[in-house]
């Protein structure tokens, strides 16, 4: 465990260093050709559980794809395609996703559901880290117009434990208490901004 921690440190300060060379987006979008099957054109997911990475966070992107290629995020469909990128590529991919226009909430067709969720987001102080509006910063994940049942299966997988990589264990503590409702509301909402 430890030496793995280890080659995550090692592997996250070349990809995240500030000294490394500046990405290239071209090159991120021609290397994004391996991600439009799952996650979409142009980052829009069209799959089920499958989350939208347009206009996700550059350092979340890296960061995550740090995580899968490491091994301490697991996804039987990522792996193989993480174990083919280089520090560059993955420098390469966060520019290029940051750069795209994220997937605004499409119309809300329950607005009570959603303000469930909404009070559900301030009791669990979603925002202190996701910020007011949802669409993260740094290493923290956009959720503002995630595809919901996504959403739905990440606060799952949060609150069994099933998801590791990353906020695990800030995402654990505000997850377990959640109940099947809340994290329904939540997910709505989220979709919807």
């Amino acid at each position: 465990m430890r030496v793995a921690s280890l080659g995550i440190l090692l592997a996250s300060a070349m990809v995240l260093s500030p000294f490394a060379h500046a990405a290239d987006i071209a090159a991120g979008k021609e290397k994004a050709e391996l991600c439009v099957g799952c996650h979409g054109e142009n980052g829009i997911s069209q799959t089920e559980n499958i989350p939208s990475l347009a206009g996700q966070l550059d350092q979340f992107i890296q960061w995550q794809l740090v995580f899968f290629r490491a091994g301490a995020r697991k996804n039987e469909q990522m792996q193989p395609i993480v174990e083919q990128l280089n520090n560059e590529d993955i420098r390469n991919l966060g520019a290029y996703f940051a750069s795209l226009t994220p997937f605004k909430g499409g119309k809300d067709d329950n607005p009570d559901l959603s303000e469930k969720g909404k009070q559900a987001a301030a009791g669990r102080r979603c925002a202190s880290c996701h910020t007011d509006t949802f669409v993260g910063t740094k290493a923290v994940a956009r959720i503002a117009g995630q595809r919901e049942e996504y959403l739905v299966k990440a606060l799952h997988d949060y609150k069994s434990g099933l998801r590791s990589g990353g906020a695990q264990a800030a995402m654990a503590d505000v997850a377990y208490p959640l109940s099947d409702e809340e994290i329904t509301a939540l997910a709505h909402y989220l979709a919807h901004l």
